[in-house]
């Protein structure tokens, strides 16, 4: 099988490119297209293959000011020409990927991580009051209509939509109209579950682990620790690190920017919790220190709640600092109770393989090679 991989942008190695790595292996000699790309940026498996990007990529200074772009996306991705003899198209989308068109006769299976949140329900995260400024929300607030108009439209040339979470699956239905089955993104479990379940916790922080982004709302686990006398730990970098960071902050939180992947599972297993503050489409950061036996602070919305149970972790239900306070205050009892098996068991329910099965399957039913899974 010939395979076309479409993915929005590679210039970060984040959640969305570890889904497209998955999706590399599976499809071994399959060509990859995409908006820009930045060389180096990705693993091997990613770029040992042939990549065609848009007409973005000739922008000066495309990879550090992409988002400032946005309103051209649309555009360049219809004009990415799919060049070839496939027989399935396979988009990995965020953002724009899933519009594409695919040669005339070739099915197009897009696995959606989310629709373009930053139009629809996260408008406000990305470009409320004191998130940006007033010419960039005038500008947002003007495109706003024709990017959700497109991002609804651009759906009618998928044969098959596959979202990553059953929460993810009710926006399609909600923003799209259209039905959608679910799989789960992979976990590359084998490195956080070779760290022994003995000992976790002992470093007596609490982490934040993520992209700097106005959705994670790493602003509520900053606020929060200010009213609270024990460590928090911050990895990460992003858009809003100068907003974030440029403040007095108490000497018990911590940033340690970016660490390397390797460093991850002791930071997880050291850990006394997680916190996982945004509402997300799915969240892999949780699945990760699942893996190592650490527990989770979640907000009680969105992928959280199909990832973490209520014997992995604790949930907050609003997205303020005083409510994750009291979590926290409250984990001092919970504790006790949990068993880092039961984190570790959970977690190895997304493993990479199981992705990979389920895709394939998915692959199937539109190919007509297997029963389609119901509701599609």
């Amino acid at each position: 099988m010939k395979v076309a991989l479409v993915h929005d942008w590679l210039v970060t190695h984040r959640g969305g490119e570890r889904v497209l790595d998955a999706l590399c292996e599976l499809f071994p000699s399959a060509d990859l297209y995409t908006l820009i790309h930045q060389p180096g940026s990705q693993p091997a498996r990613i770029e040992n293959r042939r990549i065609t990007t848009s007409f973005l990529q000739h922008i000066p200074g495309i990879h550090s000011r992409y988002r400032h772009f946005l309103p051209l996306f649309p555009r360049a991705i219809e004009a990415l020409r799919i060049t070839g003899d496939y027989d399935l198209v396979l988009s990995s989308s965020h953002c724009v990927a899933k519009g594409i068109h695919a040669p005339p006769g070739v099915p197009h299976l897009s696995y959606v991580h989310a629709p373009m949140r930053y139009m629809w329900d996260l408008f406000d995260e990305y470009f409320g009051p004191g998130r940006t400024r007033l010419p960039v929300r005038a500008a947002a607030l003007a495109v706003r209509p024709y990017l959700q108009h497109w991002d609804r439209a651009s759906t009618d040339g998928v044969d098959r939509i596959v979202a990553n979470s059953q929460h993810i699956a009710g926006k399609i239905r909600r923003f799209w109209g259209r039905e959608a089955s679910v799989v789960p993104p992979p976990v590359e479990l084998d490195r956080f579950t070779q760290v022994p379940l003995e000992g976790g916790g002992q470093g007596g922080y609490f982490l934040w682990l993520g992209a700097f982004a106005p959705y994670k709302r790493l602003d509520v686990a900053l606020e929060a620790f200010r009213t609270l006398d024990t460590p928090l730990w911050v990895v990460g970098t992003g858009q809003e690190a100068s907003r974030l960071t440029s403040g007095p902050l108490p000497p018990h939180i911590r940033f340690l920017g970016n660490v390397p992947d390797s460093a991850l599972p002791a930071l997880y297993r050291d850990a006394r919790a997680l916190l996982f503050t945004p509402e997300e489409d799915f969240g892999i950061t949780p699945l990760e220190a699942q893996a190592t036996g650490r527990p989770v602070i979640a907000f009680g919305k969105g992928g959280a709640l199909e990832t973490v149970t209520p014997k992995t972790g604790l949930f907050f239900n609003e997205q303020t600092p005083a409510s994750l306070a009291a979590a926290v205050r409250q984990f001092d009892a919970w504790e006790a109770s949990f068993r880092p098996e039961d984190a570790r068991a959970q977690a190895e329910r997304f493993g990479r393989a199981r992705f990979q099965q389920a895709i394939q399957a998915e692959v199937d039913a539109l190919l007509g090679l297997s029963k389609p899974s119901p509701g599609v």
